[in-house]
């Protein structure tokens, strides 16, 4: 793995990873090879080897190795050179200026096409501030090493892709369908532990929908496969593969108080990873639903007082003004439990169901309300912070709002006596990028308050548009000219 960021390492425990986004090649297409068939027990290999299903899946597992210049101080007071120097010894002046150095990174990736896609994580090609690093370099199982360029990453899930353009033949990693794993099949991680290629870890699968770990950081989706087979620093973005050799997890990450396995380690599972490759690949981005509510679990007395016989679904806890949901009819006070033909059975998995399902999308949310079964019909939204079926922001190219929620309040802090909308991010070459600032908070446009991502678009006007919005501290006026 990468590296680990300072804050965990404060925590009791270290978690080894960290985060990373950005996308620089162009849109192409995803072809894999899938072998969803379940695993039977005449199909087990025998117990005496496993020789046969680790040659069949290491020529597609690389080494991933980063080469970042990062900027350090020369670290010395240069008052102790001066009083060196009286001493007679030889100390060069200016030793205590800045300079560039490279910092070398190690992780893994596994082919998943002829054609040179790589998956491995978002922390294993991102440095430690947040920019995609210099350079990748990938080496192959022969010991060849190509230079791979980035085709995009995905922060929230971890999941990266790379590319590399080569006359060798490349193997790509054949895939199960990571639904079907069960608690207790035999699993393989193989990646490059502290740089040890092509090293393979036998265990089983503990668990499967790990969620809410806290593993990847807020705003994240998780979903890991649990797993004891010993995962250690260099291993991140490896495989992790099932008795016949085919791909289930991307290993991502590892609870440890010394830094080493401790036999629990945390894998992708491989159709999340594939599902957010693909959008990298063919679409330069990863689009999520949106249903514009949030959700909490039910505990016993929750599921008492709305007389449930169990604590299944999620309770719909407050509903945003003017979103999916609400334009949908669904109340603070309804407890879902399916959306489509998918059983809801906890908040997380609400929130990650809808965030893997296409923005603009017709789904029936079934629900109970004061212990009546309803279904209602929704059309999700986007988490890039435009709702369908309404004129939104989209006048604003290259500019995403979202909703203001208590964690962003107070990470940017908000005065409790101001609402408005908040300004997620602004591309580099939108043509607003030197007006709005994403962390901006915007609470009138044109002189009507706003407090939704389609309440701006339908306060914009052709020609001066006035913005009042709150920012770094202190409200201020922006204006705006837009052109039809």
């Amino acid at each position: 793995m990468h590296s680990f960021p300072s804050f965990l390492r404060s925590l009791a425990h270290t978690i080894t990873l960290s985060f990373c986004f950005s996308c620089v090649v162009q849109a192409g297409k995803l072809e894999v090879t899938i072998d969803s068939s379940p695993i039977v027990p005449s199909q087990a290999i025998p117990l005496v080897s496993y020789a046969d299903v680790i040659e069949r899946a290491t020529p597609a597992v690389v080494s991933v190795y980063t080469t970042d210049m990062q900027t350090f101080s020369g670290g010395q007071d240069p008052r102790v050179g001066d009083i060196l120097r009286q001493f007679g010894y030889r100390v060069p002046y200016g030793s205590n200026r800045s300079e560039k150095r490279p910092v070398h990174g190690l992780g893994s990736g596994v082919i998943i096409s002829k054609d040179g896609y790589i998956i491995t994580n978002n922390h294993v090609v991102r440095n430690q501030s947040g920019e995609p690093v210099d350079e990748i370099r990938v080496q192959l199982k022969d010991g060849s090493e190509v230079i791979a360029e980035l085709v995009g990453t995905d922060e929230k899930t971890d999941v990266a892709v790379i590319k590399i353009d080569t006359d060798s033949k490349l193997d790509q990693v054949i895939v199960a369908d990571s639904d079907g794993i069960r608690t207790g099949d035999i699993v393989f991680a193989i990646g490059s532990p502290h740089g040890q290629s092509q090293t393979v870890t036998q265990g089983i699968v503990s668990a499967t929908e790990r969620t809410s770990l806290d593993i990847l950081g807020p705003g994240s989706y998780e979903n890991f496969i649990q797993t004891d087979a010993a995962i250690n620093l260099g291993n991140s973005g490896g495989a992790l593969i099932d008795a016949l050799g085919r791909l289930v997890g991307i290993n991502t990450a590892i609870v440890s108080r010394s830094g080493g396995s401790i036999g629990l380690g945390y894998a992708i599972p491989v159709n999340m990873a594939l599902s957010v490759a693909r959008s990298l690949i063919e679409v330069g981005e990863v689009p999520r639903g949106l249903l514009g509510l949030f959700p909490v679990d039910l505990t016993s007395d929750l599921a008492e007082a709305f007389a449930l016989d169990s604590t299944e679904g999620a309770l719909v806890n407050e509903v945003q003004p003017d979103s999916p949901a609400e334009r949908g009819g669904i109340r603070h006070g309804d407890i879902i439990t399916h959306i489509d033909a998918i059983q809801i059975e906890s908040a997380a998995q609400l929130r990650l169901t809808v965030s893997q399902m296409t923005p603009g999308r017709e789904v029936e949310v079934s629900l109970i309300r004061r212990g009546k079964k309803l279904q209602k019909k929704v059309v999700l939204g986007s988490l890039n912070g435009k709702f369908y079926g309404r004129r939104g922001e989209s006048r604003l190219d290259g500019v995403a709002f979202s909703f203001l929620d208590a964690s962003t309040r107070e990470e940017i802090s908000l005065p409790e006596e101001i609402d408005g909308v908040l300004v997620r991010s602004v591309e580099a070459d939108s043509p607003f990028a030197n007006r709005l600032r994403a962390g901006m908070v915007l609470i009138e446009v044109n002189d009507i308050a706003v407090d939704s991502p389609a309440s701006v678009g339908e306060s914009l006007q052709s020609g001066v548009n006035s913005f009042y919005v709150w920012f770094e501290g202190s409200p201020r006026f922006v204006v705006i000219r837009i052109e039809d």
